[in-house]
């Protein structure tokens, strides 16, 4: 396919608004998402929304094409990284446009899909593709894709079966077809505590939980050294990492309370669940020694995310679809997570194919080229005309 190396002013324009609203994860989404209600509205679409509990953030569900059989999802998360502490050349909401790249926080990750879908919206609804074209876009994706549940949700109760997805993270517009699985967890122990001279009537905690993190430890060197490989990866193996550790409150305490947070990305084909009890099995051989001591010693786990891994298929319609309209023979893995797997899992055939490079995503002076955007501009307009999945 002849892509074009001019990206249109209306999607960049668009892509500028985005990048200059502030939807950091711990703020609401609300602006950016009324604004899209709102240009939609002026094409006749209404949009669904739904909420978080205090009804702060907001998904948005619309369709391009209403009364045509249910058609393809364009995916993208409206939450962006903070950028607290980075060195930006930049104001990181300014959307800088210098030298073919646009800069600005969500630039690459992902607003830029976003703006290049609302961009093509008109052609969606008027064009010859004989499905309809949803827009999905979620909240909370940096902080474990929280929002894409509910949407996915919400989409089911309105009566919405789609034939597949195009979830939109920067993969250089080259089709994706696997990536793996996030999953973090916080775990709490409770020790005894007592003056650091007396530590035979103590219990440990900061001690007890460094147990556990060797056993991590183990469990990592275990994945790289046996588990089968899964080539494409940049890590072709699962892995382990403790990512935060705190406890204790002087040097003469013997601590009672500690914590740590860890993390596994498992591979498409391996079992993260076996790997959580494998560790969980491991704190629970300690605790009778701790509870000797002090009964109500032990360990506590907290799941703070699960993203699942993602598997499509070089053979699914909808990779096929990708690869058209991007103009790639090839297909590729990443080892960032997205909201693919939580489509996939709904039964939902899916592929990653978006603008930009992950390289560039959550950095000082992120960014996007104007290049990657006219290629994506390029596939929207394939899409408009698509006459098929597959």
């Amino acid at each position: 396919m002849d892509h074009t190396s001019t990206v249109s002013p209306r999607a960049l324009e668009l892509a500028r608004t985005l990048v200059r609203i502030d939807t950091v994860s711990a703020r609401s989404n609300l602006e950016l998402i009324h604004f899209v209600r709102d240009e939609l509205a002026r094409l006749g679409v209404a949009s669904r929304l739904s909420y978080n509990a205090d009804k702060t953030k907001a998904n948005l569900f619309a369709t391009l094409g209403e009364g045509k059989p249910a058609g393809i999802i364009l995916s993208g998360h409206t939450d962006t990284v903070p950028w607290d502490g980075q060195d930006w050349s930049y104001d990181p909401l300014s959307a800088t446009v210098r030298d073919g790249r646009l800069y600005g926080r969500g630039s690459a990750d992902m607003k830029s899909f976003i703006a290049v879908a609302l961009a093509h919206a008109g052609e969606f609804l008027g064009g010859a593709a004989p499905f309809a074209v949803h827009l999905a876009f979620s909240y909370d994706e940096e902080v474990g894709c929280f929002g894409v549940r509910h949407l996915i949700a919400d989409m089911r109760e309105a009566g919405v079966a789609p034939l597949a997805c195009i979830v939109g993270e920067p993969t250089g517009m080259v089709p994706a077809i696997a990536h793996k699985g996030v999953y973090r967890y916080r775990c709490c122990v409770r020790g005894k505590e007592a003056h650091s001279s007396l530590t035979p009537h103590s219990v440990n905690a900061i001690e007890m939980a460094a147990r556990l993190v060797v056993k991590l430890r183990e469990m990592a060197e275990g994945f790289e050294r046996d588990e089968p490989r899964y080539e494409g990866f940049d890590v072709p193996f699962s892995t382990a990492s403790v990512g935060q550790f705190h406890g204790g409150i002087a040097d003469n305490v013997v601590p009672r309370d500690a914590q740590f947070r860890y993390e596994f990305r498992d591979l498409p084909t391996a079992d993260v669940d076996a790997m959580q009890r494998q560790l969980v099995a491991h704190a629970r051989a300690l605790e009778p020694a701790m509870q000797a001591v002090a009964p109500e010693a032990g360990f506590r786990f907290e799941t703070i995310c699960e993203i699942p891994s993602f598997l499509g298929s070089a053979s699914d319609g909808v990779t096929r679809l990708a690869q058209r309209l991007s103009g790639e023979g090839r297909t590729t893995e990443v080892a960032f997570g997205t909201e693919a797997g939580i489509f996939k899992r709904a039964g939902i055939p899916t592929v990653v194919c978006g603008p930009g490079s992950i390289t560039q995503a959550h950095q000082p002076d992120e960014y996007v080229t104007l290049e990657q955007l006219a290629r994506c501009e390029a596939f929207m307009r394939g899409l408009a005309s698509a006459r098929e999945i597959g």
